[in-house]
């Protein structure tokens, strides 16, 4: 599977960055002024097109609106100066994102499509990265199904895409968690570990009956008992009890966000117990009740570190007095934004720097 990886660049004659609060940017809303797309056909990838941002036209008859056949990835851009914007991981997202294509049937683009393309449109729109701390560019490739038929069947044909958007906090408060014995995000052998679009259609009616009661996301219980604990709508949960960070192990059921993977790694590195295993929801409700359990927290890109204030299960709350993250919450979140930032050492060599043409 072959890709022309000369890039053609159209810039945008007019751009719409006057339009947008940088400080005030809300999250998913606006977007920058340019895009890559790919297309796929005839058994490989064309070649890769960076250009303005803006509608796309499709049939009625797309086989992704029927067929669900797409995946995306989740990643920021962070502000260090006028000439340096980081990229956190980025061949982690790459490798996730072929994860999720193989698991979904989708022809993978190449690795240098994927990050130097995400290179050039960030070069090119560096003035839409935020400089107001808490606040990044947010950039989404993903890849879709584009036959103009509607028939249940993988496609023959593909686009990839790359847009960004500017954005600030995803969750600004501690978060409330529900879970639901009633309602299964993934079940062993199907699709919880790629990150398509799918899952998330299908978490969306219980975690609207979650808010109608008050709370902010579900935690998802296992499919098959619903007592093992497994992750949030939007990331990876943590728990630290008994000090000790633990967290419900992968398995094939839980999306494996890089920023879960950055927690352990850096929990390790300071030599702090961690456990990767089976956690009954019952263990945590108890460890709530005798004080055992210090901390709740989430981990995604979208979110950095969320800490949790409420989990609730079958009408019982475990609750934390807390306005912001608690001690072991906040440290992670000092190190990993730290290093995203560049104002700490990165010793695990997670930073890709993009050099910003003056």
């Amino acid at each position: 599977m072959t890709t022309d990886t000369a890039f053609k660049v159209t810039k945008t004659s007019s751009s719409r960055i006057s339009e947008v609060d940088l400080d005030k940017p809300g999250f998913g809303r606006s977007f920058a002024d340019h895009m890559l797309e790919v297309e796929y056909c005839e058994g490989h990838w064309n070649q890769p097109e960076i250009k303005p941002f803006g509608t796309i036209e499709v049939t009625p008859a797309l086989n992704t609106f029927h067929y669900a056949q797409s995946v995306f990835e989740g990643m920021k851009a962070y502000y260090i100066d006028d000439e340096t914007i980081h990229l956190f991981r980025p061949e982690e997202n790459y490798k996730r994102l072929v994860r999720s294509c193989e698991r979904m049937c989708i022809p993978v683009v190449d690795k240098e499509v994927f990050i130097e393309g995400i290179t050039q449109l960030i070069q090119l729109d560096s003035q839409w990265v935020p400089k107001k701390e808490g606040n990044t560019l947010y950039i989404r490739p993903f890849v879709c199904a584009f036959d103009p038929v509607i028939s249940a069947r993988v496609a023959d044909r593909y686009r990839f895409y790359v847009i960004t958007s500017p954005v600030g906090s995803y969750y600004e408060r501690p978060v409330k968690l529900t879970t639901s014995t009633n309602y299964s995000r993934a079940v062993q052998g199907g699709v919880g570990h790629a990150k398509t679009a799918g899952n998330y259609a299908a978490s969306f009616y219980p975690a609207q009956k979650a808010k109608e009661k008050g709370f902010d996301q579900v935690l998802w219980l296992d499919a098959h008992e619903h007592r093992y604990i497994e992750e949030v709508g939007t990331m990876n949960i943590f728990f630290v009890m008994d000090g000790v960070l633990v967290t419900p192990k992968l398995g094939g059921t839980i999306l494996p966000v890089i920023t879960r993977d950055s927690v352990i790694k850096i929990a390790h590195h300071w030599d702090m117990p961690v456990e990767e295993r089976r956690i009954h929801i019952e263990e945590i409700m108890s460890a709530g009740r005798d004080g055992r359990l210090k901390e709740v927290f989430g981990a995604g890109t979208a979110a950095v570190i969320a800490p949790v204030d409420e989990v609730n299960h079958d009408g019982e709350s475990v609750t934390f007095d807390i306005d912001s993250r608690d001690p072991v919450g906040q440290k992670l979140y000092d190190a990993i934004t730290g290093i995203q930032h560049g104002r700490v050492e990165d010793p695990f060599g997670w930073v890709h720097a993009i050099k910003i043409d003056g």
